[in-house]
């Protein structure tokens, strides 16, 4: 790899160590520590540190020349290195006369002193080529002797227009609102002459104003109560806010500026507005830049690379690590930010929760958790926590431990006498007190959602049932208790997608007050959808995509009827005209589950009307094969990710596996024996090859879910979610591959068609537990002819590893 090549790589990994190093290379009269505060102090945030880097990466000369073109934070630094004491480094310098400069105008990328960026026009007063000092009501330029006044006050101009509007305005208040909004007296010359042409724009019209401080003027004049103003609504949403972003003619409010930026993400393909573009110009949305693996960086506490949601003076910080209190850590003797350790109850740093040391009892390499950097101790040979082991409670503080505190707090909630509990809530009372973790316990148990429910349950005046549940809101804590009463036996295991999704169709049916119309989409949500999703489930749990799908296809039936009503049709006295009519309508919505509701109408002859083009069913995006096989590699590889997010990861990649399927995986599904491990995705199960296998087995032997109330032991759940006794939600498990830089439904799409060139669709079926229809539909798209595949197969002169029944793919 080139140097330049490397500079460009380390310009957006270590922005700030390239910059310093530079200038170290040019620059020896400044100290390192220096020069790093003046390049911190001028760089400021990650995007201008990066842009900074890559100027000079791809031009170091500048140090030393001075010279332009490049981005004005160049010229920010020279000019700062030499403040601070820098010889040889070279100041600005003008890009006509080469002059030094001690402050600088720009145009573009070049630098100028003021003479040379001096720029002339013939005066329309006095018709001398001369500077531009400003411009008349006309937009001609005039020198500085030749302004366009015409004798009269601006702020007593504008309060004659605003007097015949409100004859009661004050001068002094019409006068502050012009000077806010509008400082330079040429400025104010230019408001004055506008509002005089056309008044009309303090009564509603606001948004033709071709000035951006006449809407800010009428939103002060508002503010301060002056009669006959009107602020203006934004003539696309049509709401009163601020108003000073022009569109096409007009000044729009800042949402709807967003919306007209509006574009596909070139890594996850949703539209939004974009935050940046990438080197080759595509945009590039807020949650994707975010989540980039380049714009991660390494927590200061959890030594995690992730999003950074704030910044110390001694690190990042993640969103999930919060401000620790100042300390003086019990291991190093450091003051810095420290947590509390749960073996010794402590203080102890970040670095030394991460420091890994030979044990001075063992002498074994392992972390430290305890003693001193002279004395350190493994968690082998570290005390156990005083609570654990405080059956009397008589050490180190009597009534203190964390088990006595726990128990003091059962007791308020559910009563000292557990006999009398329901079975139910016995087995929470001992898995509340049992618990490993005691300080997630308390919380817990303190939380305003938790604790008066507990309480109730426990005196009878809350019934253990899920109805009363169901009476008592949705709310996530509630969520997590019933889930945590299901798991240890207190309440009976249901569907909560199906009974949340039942609850909306009920309220999304009771809402519509047209009677014909409650009838039919009573027949389409009830008696077709909810039905068919009961058929197809035959007894599994719904999932969160199944239960959102039917509530877009409601909406859909809904949003077509009122289009209908609003054009004074019905599903009976709608023809193919209208039809085509909707299809071309800007307001229409839900095209494709639109599709599936008129399809059904037809069938049920509701309607004469039908929509003849299906979604197309094959890859909606570009399939980039080699940054899939690249992602992989790294996966497999890539030591410093969690064990079971590369697993994840690589089932996308390689096994094209959904976020739903595989965090519905269990642990049945990976086979162990001594020579090899297999993985049953469908009927056939599939030879896992090295070092694929190994990490299989890591997290089989390892996998632990959030939930520590309530959590089953061992748990089934191959992936283990927050929730006890609940797999990894779909959700979040996308979100934990979007931040691997894997965007699954693209991925999978690759996967599957990659894989479609390769095996016939009878074997991708039944090894990876697909349709038949869905596989033989993939090898039609990648165009794969397998009339030879049986005589391929018969000159393969190695077997597959382990038995007869798995297969290698």
């Amino acid at each position: 790899m080139s140097t330049a090549s490397a500079h460009l790589e380390r310009a957006v990994s270590d922005p700030i160590g390239l910059i310093v190093g530079l200038i170290e290379a040019v620059d020896h009269a400044l100290a390192p520590e220096r020069i790093r505060e003046v390049v911190i102090a001028v760089a400021g945030g990650r995007a201008k540190s990066r842009r900074l880097a890559a100027a000079l990466a791809e031009r170091p000369e500048v140090l030393t020349d001075g010279r332009s073109p490049a981005p004005r934070v160049v010229a920010e630094l020279l000019l700062a290195l030499r403040a601070a004491g820098a010889t040889t480094v070279c100041p600005p310098c003008c890009a006509e006369c080469g002059k030094h400069l001690r402050t600088f105008q720009r145009r573009g990328q070049r630098w100028y002193c003021s003479v040379c960026n001096r720029r002339t026009e013939p005066c329309a007063g006095c018709g001398n080529t001369r500077a531009i000092s400003s411009r008349d009501r006309c937009g001609r330029p005039r020198c500085v002797t030749c302004p366009d006044h015409d004798g009269r006050d601006p702020i007593t101009v504008i309060h004659q227009v605003i007097a015949e509007l409100d004859p009661h305005a004050e001068w002094a208040t019409v006068a502050a609102a012009v000077r806010r909004c509008a400082s330079r007296p040429s400025y104010q010359h230019r408001v004055a002459w506008e509002l005089e042409a056309q008044p009309g724009l303090l009564t509603g019209d606001g948004h033709l104003a071709p000035l951006r401080a006449i809407p800010r003027l009428i939103d002060l004049l508002a503010a301060a109560g002056v009669a006959g103003i009107i602020r203006p609504t934004c003539p696309r949403c049509r709401r009163v806010v601020r108003i000073d972003k022009p569109l096409e003619g007009v000044r729009v409010c800042r949402t709807c500026i967003a919306h007209s930026r509006i574009d596909e993400c070139v890594r996850c393909a949703a539209r939004r507005e974009p935050v940046t573009r990438d080197d080759q110009g595509q945009p590039v949305c807020a949650n994707c830049f975010i989540t980039d693996p380049a714009n991660l960086e390494t927590c200061l506490h959890c030594g995690r690379r992730r999003p950074v949601d704030h910044r110390t003076p001694e690190g990042p910080l993640c969103p999930s690590c919060p401000t620790l209190p100042v300390a003086t850590c019990a291991i190093c003797g450091e003051t810095t930010g420290c947590g509390i350790s749960r073996v010794s109850g402590q203080p102890w740093c970040p670095a030394c929760q991460r420091r890994s040391v030979t044990c001075s009892t063992c002498g074994h390499l392992r972390p430290i958790i305890s003693g001193t950097l002279a004395q350190p101790l493994c968690a082998e040979c570290s005390a156990p926590p005083a609570w654990l082991g405080c059956p009397t409670c008589s050490d180190p503080h009597p009534g203190h431990c964390g088990r006595c505190l726990i128990n003091r707090r059962l007791d308020e909630l559910m009563g000292p006498d557990t006999n009398a509990l329901p079975p139910g809530l016995q087995a929470l009372h001992e898995n509340i007190a049992t618990t490993a973790h005691h300080i997630t316990a308390m919380r817990w148990l303190t939380k305003p959602a938790i604790a008066p429910v507990l309480a109730d349950l426990a005196a009878g005046r809350l019934p253990l049932t899920h109805a009363a549940f169901d009476e008592l809101g949705d709310s996530q804590a509630l969520t997590h208790l019933r889930q945590t009463l299901v798991t240890v036996g207190a309440l009976p295991e249901r569907d909560e997608e199906l009974v949340r999704l039942e609850r909306f169709l009920t309220g999304f049916l009771a809402s519509q007050h047209d009677r014909d119309r409650r009838k039919t989409l009573h027949r389409y949500t009830i008696w077709h959808l909810l039905r068919r999703l009961r058929s197809r489930n035959n007894g599994r749990p719904t999932s969160r995509q199944q239960a959102l799908r039917i509530r877009s296809h409601a909406r859909a039936a809904n949003a077509f009827l009122d289009w209908l009503e609003a054009h004074t049709l019905t599903l009976g006295t709608c023809t193919q005209a209208d039809l085509d009519h909707w299809l071309t309508d800007d307001s229409g919505a839900y095209r494709f589950e639109t599709g599936t509701f008129l399809r059904w109408a037809r069938t049920h002859k509701l309607t004469a009307s039908h929509l003849v083009s299906l979604r197309w069913g094959g890859p909606t995006q570009l399939l980039d094969d080699h940054h899939r096989w690249d992602t992989a590699r790294r996966l497999l590889h890539d030591e410093t990710l969690k064990a079971e997010d590369r697993l994840a990861g690589l089932l996308v990649l390689l096994y094209a596996q959904g976020p739903t399927a595989i965090s519905q995986m269990t642990t049945e599904q990976i086979q162990l024996n001594d020579h090899d491990v297999r993985l049953r995705l469908g009927r056939v199960p599939i030879h896992l090859p090295e070092p694929l296998a190994t990490l299989a087995r890591t997290v089989l032997a390892n996998r632990k879910g959030h939930a520590t109330i309530g959590a089953l032991t061992p748990s089934p759940w191959l992936f283990p979610g927050g929730q006890p006794g609940r797999p990894i939600s779909t959700a979040r498990l996308t979100q934990r591959l979007t931040h691997l830089g894997i965007q699954p439904n693209q991925t999978r799409s690759t996967a599957l068609f990659q894989l479609a060139t390769e095996i016939p669709a009878a074997i991708l079926a039944r090894t990876l537990g697909i349709h038949t229809d869905v596989a033989v539909t993939w090898q039609r798209l990648s165009g794969s002819d397998w009339a030879t595949y049986a005589a391929d197969l018969n000159q393969r002169t190695t077997a597959p590893a382990g038995n007869s029944d798995s297969s290698n793919i």
